[in-house]
């Protein structure tokens, strides 16, 4: 760590575009496997996704499990530190909405509830994390 600075400990955990863009996969795409993450419009590079995976299961924001499917395969899922990036990911998506020219036309599907009532889509979404990837 750069500083104790809270900001920059968050920067420096998840301020690159590549982590939260895995986040967003992972809580709102349902993506949940390294191939999936590579097929996202952003096109992430194959070293550079490695590398955030182990990162985020390193710092407790993801875990890493065998398929139960299929034994050679590795699914992600959110950890309860992960599920907590939530408002943060919405906030700039919210903002991006509001300031960004040329965005898509579906973000209104994932954006929308949010808009018209943030604390109910906010807990919608949640239990729907926790059941998904905490099996709560």
């Amino acid at each position: 760590m750069r500083s104790k600075c809270p900001l920059n400990y968050g920067l420096e955990l998840f301020g690159d575009k590549w982590t939260l863009l895995i986040i967003r996969d992972l809580m709102f795409f349902e993506k949940r496997y390294y191939r999936e993450f590579l097929q996202s419009d952003e096109g992430i590079s194959t070293n550079i996704l490695a590398d955030r995976l182990v990162q985020l299961e390193k710092e407790g924001f993801i875990n890493k499990l065998e398929d139960d499917h299929h034994k050679q395969k590795i699914v992600y899922s959110l950890t309860e530190k992960g599920i907590a990036m939530m408002p943060i990911i919405i906030e700039i998506g919210l903002w991006s909405d509001k300031y960004g020219e040329g965005l898509a036309e579906d973000r209104n599907e994932l954006l929308g509830p949010f808009k018209k009532d943030k604390v109910k889509a906010d807990l919608e979404w949640r239990k729907k994390l926790r059941k998904l990837h905490l099996k709560d």
